[in-house]
């Protein structure tokens, strides 16, 4: 079978327009594994009596035994489709996966997002229909009524999310099939234009589940089967590589897409230089470091010498291979177009760009939510402290959205994420597949300082009393903020003059002037240089620049990261000699002096807030609301529908800890609740002393620090 895949994939993969490279996305307890295991069934590489049941993609302990899937896996398939991923920076279409008795959920919305924001072409199956019949009992013209709700729930999403140029073209339509409908547990689908073709409707459908007759089910999952049913729309309305690229690299590459590996990248060319995306590194105990990620132009070959783009890592591919879920089958080369993997080339990151020669690498990898909650992490017996060194170096790049800190001086080692959950899942593998015997601390909420105000003019002064740099501190525009947070505006330095990019700063809230002179762009902060004329500041700009970075990372109320400022520097007088104005000179000036800005312009910390929706039946309406307020919660809507009530409400993080356990008391295990999205606020007043102190201490500050 490995030889057979083999041989196949590298046959398909030298053929772009045979590839589709496919999400599929959804809310949790949709049906994305079951539908895995359909397409899958399809391409014959697990039996048809184990497709929904398998749970092929989920390889991890913690996945079997929670029944969901937590990270994206990925499989080759010969269908007529190319890669199954959940990668977003990898695929160019996705299967938005509803469940038909609930509809677009939360999670689906999120992932959405993301895949809009990619430009990833969705299309609509909904899942689940036969529990309109067999739970609901639904009529068929109640059904028509469901699915049209559920359609037109995606399409205004689409209008509201997806690139102007994409708003109307990529609605989903029942008519044209980009919209089907099935149940992948019992392995049949429908759309329109199968309908047509094959003679079969929701009455036989209506039939067949009333009757309660399981031949009859079989029966028709052989006449409708589920993987021919979809993978015929991915097919049909799904882009290929080749055309797909055209659209995306102008989004998520940095360079010059007119120069000639600009070229060979919106070509898709395999004859071109190497472009190669890493979307998720694992690690194994043979191969060490296997790397899986987009071959956006060029062939990459086994012994073949690269680079990671913007970095001095260099190293040798030892392995080209496809993927089978947790299995790797080797090939010789993989094109331009498919997703593969490499292993060999150690001490990349998720998001490096791998090339032939430093090129301007891919824009960075975007995670939907910021890690906001940290627990600390130590190993039950100190002699495994090395291996707890190497187990979180590890841990960090398998899971990019987590932010891995460790201080080998203090013996600090933190782990941040996106939730409780996620770090008791990350904590339990790191007992259980790595071996690692280790206390956790409990959760601790990760805060942000920020300022509310303009600070007069302040003097960073350099040690040696020569070199002076004039600078104030402000509130960053709320607008500008925004369009940082939605990835509407690209962090990073400064590289060419572009008035697009100025008018478009200026459509966010900066003047003229400030916009033609933005230098940096730093975790949601801004440098502006406003000074005119002097003399030698280019020579130090840059050493500038990283001290105004390293004070973001860690601000001076509490030392942590600063959002929604923005600096700008005025005047500068510099020595002039060189040798008086090196990075022993320019680094303190810069720190001092903005440290004494943020404190002139209203210091204050900011807590991260989620927007989350918690669902449950409408009689308890009054617990839930109770459970929100309870936890200095805001309640911002609710939606009730048929016997349902989903409730949306803002909660700061802090005060989430253990909710799920209350809201699951106050409605008799009825309630549930999922983060639509988050963002930073104020901390109230009368709390901020207090936390700035909790803070202090447990980091071991001092007051000068």
């Amino acid at each position: 079978m490995a030889k057979d895949l083999g041989q196949a994939v590298m046959e398909a993969m030298k053929k772009p327009t045979l590839i589709r490279n496919i999400a599929i996305a959804a809310h949790i307890d949709h049906g994305k594994t079951t539908l895995s295991d359909n397409l899958l069934s399809g391409a014959g590489m697990i039996s048809q009596e184990l497709a929904g049941k398998q749970r092929f993609m989920d390889f991890h302990d913690d996945e079997a035994e929670r029944g969901i899937t937590i990270d994206a896996a990925n499989v080759s398939m010969i269908h007529t489709v190319g890669d199954v991923t959940r990668a977003m920076r990898a695929v160019d279409g996705a299967v938005v996966l509803s469940c038909a008795v609930e509809g677009i959920m939360p999670q689906t919305e999120t992932v959405l997002r993301q895949a809009l924001k990619e430009k990833v072409k969705p299309i609509l199956f909904i899942n689940k229909a036969d529990r309109l019949i067999k739970e609901l009992k639904l009529t068929p013209e109640m059904m028509q009524e469901r699915f049209i709700r559920i359609i037109n729930s995606l399409n205004v999403l689409i209008e509201k999310i997806a690139p102007p140029e994409f708003k109307q073209k990529w609605k989903v339509n029942v008519n044209d099939g980009s919209v089907i409908f099935g149940s992948a547990y019992s392995n049949w689908a429908l759309s329109v234009p199968y309908m047509k073709k094959h003679g079969i409707n929701f009455s036989r459908v209506i039939k067949v589940y009333e009757s309660e007759d399981p031949e009859q089910i079989k029966q028709l999952a052989r006449d409708a089967p589920l993987h021919t049913v979809l993978l015929n729309s991915v097919v049909e309305h799904l882009p290929n590589p080749t055309e797909a690229q055209k659209y995306r690299i102008p989004l998520i590459w940095q360079g010059d897409v007119e120069s000639k590996e600009g070229q060979g990248l919106v070509n898709c060319d395999p004859s071109a230089e190497l472009g190669f995306v890493i979307t998720k590194i694992t690690q194994d105990k043979h191969a060490g470091e296997v790397c899986t990620g987009r071959m956006f132009s060029g062939t990459v070959r086994k012994g073949m010498e690269v680079v990671a783009a913007g970095t001095n890592i260099k190293g040798r591919i030892q392995q080209v291979f496809i993927s089978k879920g947790p299995q790797r089958i080797q090939i010789e080369e993989a094109v331009a177009g498919n997703i593969v993997g490499i292993a060999g080339v150690k001490d990349i990151n998720v998001g490096d760009t791998i090339a032939i020669r430093n090129i301007v690498p891919f824009e960075d990898i975007q995670h939907i939510f910021e890690p906001v909650v940290t627990v600390a992490v130590e190993p039950k017996k100190p002699a495994d402290l090395p291996k707890l060194v190497e187990v979180l170096k590890i841990v960090g790049k398998e899971d990019p959205s987590l932010k891995v800190t460790i201080n080998e001086e203090t013996g600090e080692f933190l782990i941040s994420g996106m939730g409780e959950l996620h770090l008791e899942i990350v904590t339990n593998r790191i007992k259980t597949e790595k071996g690692m015997d280790i206390k956790v601390s409990p959760p601790i909420v990760v805060y942000r300082e920020s300022v509310s105000k303009l600070s007069p003019e302040v003097e960073g002064k350099s040690p040696n009393k020569h070199n002076k740099f004039y600078m104030t501190l402000e509130p960053l525009e709320e607008s500008f903020a925004q369009a940082i947070a939605n990835g509407d505006i690209h962090e990073g330095r400064a590289k060419k003059k572009d008035r697009s990019i100025w008018d478009l700063y200026e459509s966010k809230g900066l003047s003229k002037d400030e916009a033609e002179r933005v230098k940096d762009i730093f975790h949601g902060n801004v440098f502006i240089d406003m000074t005119r004329g002097i003399i030698a500041l280019n020579e130090v700009i840059e050493l500038v620049l990283d001290g105004f970075e390293e004070i973001i990372k860690a601000g001076p109320l509490a030392r942590e990261g600063c959002v929604k400022m923005k600096v700008k520097l005025h005047d500068v007088s510099l020595h002039e000699d060189a040798i008086h104005r090196g990075p022993g000179q320019v680094y303190p000036a810069i720190r001092d002096g903005l440290k004494e800005a943020i404190q002139g312009a209203g210091a204050v910390l900011y807590e991260p807030v989620q927007t989350i929706q918690v669902d449950c039946p409408q009689d308890m309406m009054g617990a839930v609301t109770s459970v929100v307020n309870n936890r200095r919660g805001q309640v911002l809507d609710m939606i009730m529908e048929e016997d349902n009530l989903s409730v949306i409400a803002k909660v700061p993080v802090a005060e989430t800890f253990g909710m799920t356990g209350d809201l699951r008391s106050a409605t008799g295990g009825k309630g549930s609740f999922f983060v639509k999205s988050q963002t930073f606020e104020q901390l109230p007043r009368e709390l901020q002393a207090n936390i700035i102190r909790q803070i202090r201490e447990r980091k071991g500050l001092t007051d000068n620090q």
